[in-house]
């Protein structure tokens, strides 16, 4: 993989699921990594399970749908890693949060409760947009840094039952596009990272069908893309969508090109 040895990154959401599998992925590189969560026991349990590896790990209470508490996290984070090359938007509620049997009993849109609803998009999207507008004018005034946000499938967005995930997940990619478009020129990049697929997380229900069980994905299929992601290779690149489970492929692809 990609050396990432002292690269600074910042990932919301960090102490469990894909966000945990990502900062283990890069720690294991040498980066110097800074997780963030809203529970501060889970947040010293993933920094104790990253401690051997060979990168920095530390972790920092934030919750992404408030300015203020984001404000405080981004200085924080300035001030612990002595600077930030990488911002890694992962934090996310799913479907479990509105609905926890959503896909044995899916609930049509207008059974939703309203402050679920809320509590989904300001963290999936707005929680996106707060700690970007933190960040960005710091990588702005640099003139380099590497926003990289965290999506899922075109058809999961789309699906029957999945709201407000689905919605607040489309949002979140045009937000991305809009990301990139605004700081062409600048030094910084915007770009989506995806897993291809359900992920054996926090977000998959207990009572998941055993047909599905069987499917999904492996959180550390995001291992391989965040780390050239965050590595001198992905230098330049910017709005682009990448697919974990078809980032080999996409690779090989691009080296031809």
């Amino acid at each position: 993989m990609p050396d990432v040895t002292d690269v600074r990154v910042l990932i919301t959401g960090g102490s469990s699921g894909l966000g945990l599998a990502m900062a283990r992925a890069l720690a294991d590189g040498g980066a110097h990594v800074l997780i963030t969560g809203r529970g501060e026991e889970r947040l010293r349990a993933a920094v104790s399970a990253l401690s051997e590896t060979p990168g920095r790990v530390d972790g920092i209470v934030m919750d992404v749908r408030d300015e203020e508490s984001v404000r405080h996290g981004a200085e924080e984070s300035f001030r612990r890693l002595g600077g930030l090359d990488v911002l890694v938007n992962n934090a996310g509620l799913g479907m479990r949060h509105v609905n926890p049997r959503f896909l044995t009993e899916p609930r049509p849109f207008w059974e939703v409760n309203p402050a679920g609803f809320r509590d989904v998009v300001d963290t999936n999207l707005t929680g996106y947009f707060l700690v970007a507008r933190e960040i960005a004018p710091r990588f702005v005034e640099r003139g380099h840094g590497k926003i990289i946000n965290i999506s899922m499938n075109y058809e999961t967005m789309r699906r029957r039952g999945f709201v407000p995930y689905g919605p607040s997940r489309a949002g979140a990619e045009s937000l991305s596009a809009i990301m990139a478009a605004d700081l062409a020129g600048s030094g910084v990049t915007v770009n989506i990272l995806l897993p291809g697929g359900a992920t054996a997380t926090g977000m998959i229900p207990d009572d998941v069908p055993d047909e599905l069980t069987g499917s999904l994905l492996d959180p550390a299929v995001m291992a391989a893309p965040v780390r050239w992601l965050c590595a001198a290779e992905s230098e330049g690149v910017t709005g682009e969508r990448l697919v974990a489970t078809e980032f080999d492929a996409w690779l090989k692809e691009r080296s031809r090109a």
